[in-house]
């Protein structure tokens, strides 16, 4: 099939989980790639903040819905769009939960 879809309000969301297992957000796609690489939804649990990690790419995001904070205190609006550099190390804090449409590049090298 040429076509994949699904639907931010009803799709099956499947955990992210970091290198040592441990459970970072929920992750919707549809390309087919390593879970929460490429284009997807990544959503946060209230209370929920994301491992500290550093970018191996640029990290692109559009915060849809809920609060974001990043561990320096900055804060992110619903329809912000967002680019952290390659290089970036930070962690994210979600204290009422999110919704984020992200782009990463793909996992070669990650």
């Amino acid at each position: 099939n040429d076509r994949q879809v699904a639907n931010i309000r009803d799709g099956e969301f499947v955990p992210f989980l970091a290198d040592d297992g441990t459970m970072d957000g929920e992750v919707l796609q549809v390309n087919g790639g390593k879970t929460g690489y490429e284009l997807h939804i990544y959503r946060m649990l209230p209370g929920q903040h994301t491992i500290p990690h550093k970018h191996l790419g640029d990290e692109e995001f559009v915060l849809i819905e809920g609060d974001l904070r990043d561990h320096d205190g900055y804060v992110y609006k619903p329809g912000d769009i967002v680019c952290l550099k390659s290089g970036t190390e930070h962690y994210s804090i979600s204290e009422k939960g999110c919704l984020l449409v992200v782009y990463l590049p793909g996992a070669e090298g990650y």
